[in-house]
């Protein structure tokens, strides 16, 4: 095993081992995409919370800075209850920002996420490179056809069981989501809990458990991890937080700046703000609702009632009432071009490797 060459690049028709997370809510624009992709990474689109015009608009945006292979990420919907009590008594929580931002409780939502097979149909429309998706399982017909078309399909795990689970339904690659990893938690077996695996500790577990190529994810953010997580079998890496300050990222000043700042402290897992477990940068927002996270909706339903305090506190620069995802090792991030980024993850995976 070279440190470029692997299954995965041979497949994606990338030139280096590195996959920029598909981080949604707006971090990943086509520029960035674009930008990774032009620099012989693979981009990805976060296109979870993206309506079907909107990922169409996206994926053209993205085509027309790029002709070289990107991906498209959707969340597999899962069953919910949008149930009274529960949304009345977390609004009750939640007023107390809103007053402090000068809000009012807004309306029930029409709808509480895009429709997800006007999203699907979107992304079979485009014709995509690479197709993946995170939260659950795709369907096997779904699979099959977006592999008909010439898609290369990605599934998320956090277990060995999830990715058994996805190698048996006919993924073509698997990303094996450690508990380092900011954002979302991808688990869809078993307790959330259950999937809060090192990174380190669960790469060697699936690699040998699937036949099928497997892409680390998780406090990777240098050369190091990078070349860490390859000589665990990872053919691949994925990196988020890494790209989180760069200049191409959607993600609001505020976050980046947070970001730059952490410390190998800062973050926890919290359903404060969208009702699944995810990982960010800690603040008032999730210290306050820490203890009533019990009673909060679930995903998506708390997601969109927060949406309104997230939108208004990422505008006025106040990332006390942000959701500030970023895994453990966000600290080691820096503010640059994604392509200078790229390229200096490649060479400096070349230098570790060399001295193994």
């Amino acid at each position: 095993m070279t440190t470029s060459a692997s299954r995965v690049t041979d497949a994606l028709g990338i030139t280096h081992p590195i996959i920029q997370a598909p981080m949604a809510g707006g971090t990943t624009t086509p520029a960035l995409v674009a930008a990774v992709a032009e620099a012989g990474g693979l981009g990805s689109i976060g296109a979870g919370y993206l309506s079907p015009a909107a990922v169409t608009e996206a994926i053209a945006e993205t085509r027309a800075r790029t002709a070289r292979p990107f991906a498209v990420n959707l969340f597999i919907p899962q069953p919910f209850t949008a149930d009274a009590t529960r949304i009345d008594r977390a609004n009750g929580h939640l007023d107390a920002f809103r007053a402090e931002l000068g809000l009012s409780r807004p309306d029930t939502p029409a709808r509480y996420a895009p429709d997800f097979e006007d999203q699907f149909e979107a992304v079979i429309e485009a014709g995509v490179p690479v197709f993946s998706f995170t939260f659950g399982a795709l369907d096997a017909a779904r699979i099959q056809r977006l592999q008909a078309a010439g898609t290369c399909v990605v599934g998320t795990a956090t277990t060995v069981v999830e990715a058994r689970h996805l190698e048996t339904i006919g993924v073509d690659m698997i990303v094996a989501q450690g508990a380092e990893a900011g954002g979302h938690r991808g688990t869809f077996l078993g307790d959330a809990a259950d999937g809060l695996i090192g990174t380190m500790a669960l790469v060697p577990q699936v690699v040998d458990a699937v036949s099928i190529p497997v892409i680390a994810s998780g406090g990777i953010m240098d050369g190091r991890g990078m070349a860490a997580a390859r000589m665990l079998g990872a053919e691949a890496v994925q990196m988020g937080s890494a790209f989180l300050a760069c200049d191409e990222s959607g993600a609001k000043p505020a976050h980046k700046q947070a970001v730059l700042a952490a410390s190998d402290t800062p973050t926890a897992i919290t359903r404060a703000f969208s009702g699944k477990p995810a990982r960010g940068l800690r603040n008032r927002f999730i210290d306050t609702l820490g203890p009533f996270e019990h009673e909060l909706p679930d995903y998506p339903v708390q997601n969109a009632w927060t949406k309104d305090i997230r939108a208004t506190a990422g505008a006025r620069d106040r990332p006390e009432f942000m959701s500030l995802w970023a895994g453990q090792a966000a600290g080691m991030a820096r503010a640059e071009g994604a392509g200078a980024l790229v390229a200096r993850l490649a060479d400096d995976l070349e230098a570790h490797w060399t001295r193994r």
